[in-house]
This record gives C-alpha cells, structure tokens and sequence, in this order.
C-alpha cells in the first residue's frame, strides 16, 4: 500500500470512528469514500483534515466551498443551522475529521 493510500485509509477509519461516536449506525461506504478522496491532495496538511468547530471563518469556509460549491445549497442561514448542528453534535470529539464533518453536514441538510 503506498503512502497516500494508507493516510487516506487512515482518515476514513477516523471519520468512521467520529461517525459512530455521533450515533450513525448506517454509514453509507460510497459517500464517505468520496469525501476523503477530496483531501487526497491535501492529505500532508494536517489542519486540511480537520475542521475547528470554534473559528467562525473556518465554518464560514466549510458552508461557502462545501454546502455552496459542491452541494449546491445558497441558503446561508439553512447552511449555517447545519453546521452548527454538527459542531454541537462533534462537540465531544476535539480534532473533528473533516470527512465525518462534511458527512453530517450532508446528512443534516438532506
């Protein structure tokens, strides 16, 4: 296995892990693969794999490059309820995995 393919391992099974500890039982597999496989070129910057839950401008990032560009979502303030949805459900896990902060995210606004 080549040195990407175990860090991109690595941070599926701790988006996993995060997952479980937030009560999802059912995780679908598929999903949460393509999200990781969107960090593969930032996989070597540690802080691009986390989310922080207490920086307003980084939970600003979060709704305007992911719900806005790549879900497709422009209501700002539904956004926004969701995120702060999942940072109250993450609030117990302290470096929140960005894979498992973005599938809650989804779920949240699915």
């Amino acid at each position: 296995m080549s040195d990407l393919a175990e860090k991109l391992a690595k941070l599926k099974d701790t988006a996993e892990s995060q997952l479980k500890e937030c009560g999802v039982t059912d995780i679908d597999q598929e999903l949460l693969q393509t999200l990781v496989n969107r960090l593969r070129t930032m996989i070597n910057n540690k802080d691009a794999t986390l989310v922080s839950g207490k920086d307003a401008s980084e939970l600003e990032t979060v709704r305007r490059n992911f719900v806005q560009k790549k879900l497709g979502i422009t209501d700002k303030e539904k956004a926004m309820a969701a995120i702060h949805k999942v940072v109250e459900k993450m609030s117990g896990i302290r470096m929140k995995s960005r894979p498992a902060f973005y599938y809650l995210v989804q779920q949240e606004l699915s």
